[in-house]
């Protein structure tokens, strides 16, 4: 299933020991399109501090009662090394936060989240088979020249919040502005750019793949991407108040002319 981010908002972080705070923003890398941390405002707790929750940490969603269960404390919130959120978050930041909670590092490997499709599967609490992420000398995560050469290399993370409103140019002109962003449940994968067209068509929302970008241009906030208005123009119309199904999203790529993503996924290793 397929959620707004905007909806997301607000939910609840729980710990294993109470509520960590609420979701503000989402970060998510804009060459795999991922959200990799959620932006959260801890409450008096903690000073309001802001702080990041990885998608790797989620041990079940309680959509109903919009909150996240984190398989951590709140202690080791307290003690996380400190990232500022309202700053570019740099490659050194990551892997500070990620070997502190004994996680994997997302970026190394040939799938979405390193190893595996899905970030759970990162958590060395999941599975018991997985205790050895656990130990700092584990060479595979924590090799010292590997992190050397990461340090040198800053990731791309973007604010959902900040890209809303972004115009989007079309291959022959301006077509609309991103109005929201769809994400996979399981795999926290960005799979569309909700496109708001009412400038041109009075009120017309459709869906962008973000495959179909070209460039992101943060500089003047837009979009380009790699369709005409046209094409854009006659794809499915899309509704915020229906739950968008596989039978819509087969009728957007088959108008594009492309194979779903879903065909194309590569499955777990576990």
């Amino acid at each position: 299933m397929l959620r707004d981010l905007k909806e997301l908002e607000d939910y609840a972080i729980a710990a294993s020991d109470g509520n960590i705070g609420k979701v503000k923003d989402f970060l998510f890398d804009d060459l795999s399109w991922a959200v990799r941390y959620f932006v959260i405002e801890t409450g008096f707790w903690l000073s309001s501090h802001k702080v990041l929750i990885t998608p790797i940490a989620i041990q079940k969603t309680d959509w109903s009662n919009k909150t996240l269960s984190v398989l951590i404390t709140k202690d080791q919130v307290k003690n996380s090394p400190d990232i500022d959120t309202d700053k570019p978050v740099s490659r050194q930041h990551e892997m500070d936060y990620l070997s502190f909670y004994g996680y994997p590092y997302y970026w190394e490997g040939n799938q979405l989240w390193g190893g595996d499709m899905y970030p759970y599967l990162l958590n060395p609490d999941y599975n018991d088979a997985l205790t050895e992420l656990r130990n700092p000398n584990n060479t595979h995560f924590f090799d010292e020249s590997k992190r050397e050469k990461e340090q040198k290399s800053d990731p791309d993370l973007r604010s959902a919040e900040e890209v809303i409103g972004y115009h989007i140019h079309a291959t022959d002109g301006d077509i609309g502005h991103v109005s929201g962003l769809l994400v996979e449940e399981e795999t926290w994968a960005v799979r569309y750019l909700v496109i708001d067209t009412s400038n041109w068509w009075g009120g017309h929302q459709v869906l962008i793949s973000p495959e179909w970008i070209k460039k992101v241009q943060w500089f003047d906030r837009s979009v380009s991407v790699d369709v005409n208005r046209q094409l854009i123009k006659e794809a499915p119309e899309y509704s915020s108040v229906e739950q968008l199904n596989r039978e819509h999203e087969m009728a957007i790529y088959e108008h594009y002319g492309l194979t779903g993503y879903w065909a194309r996924k590569p499955k777990s290793n576990v």
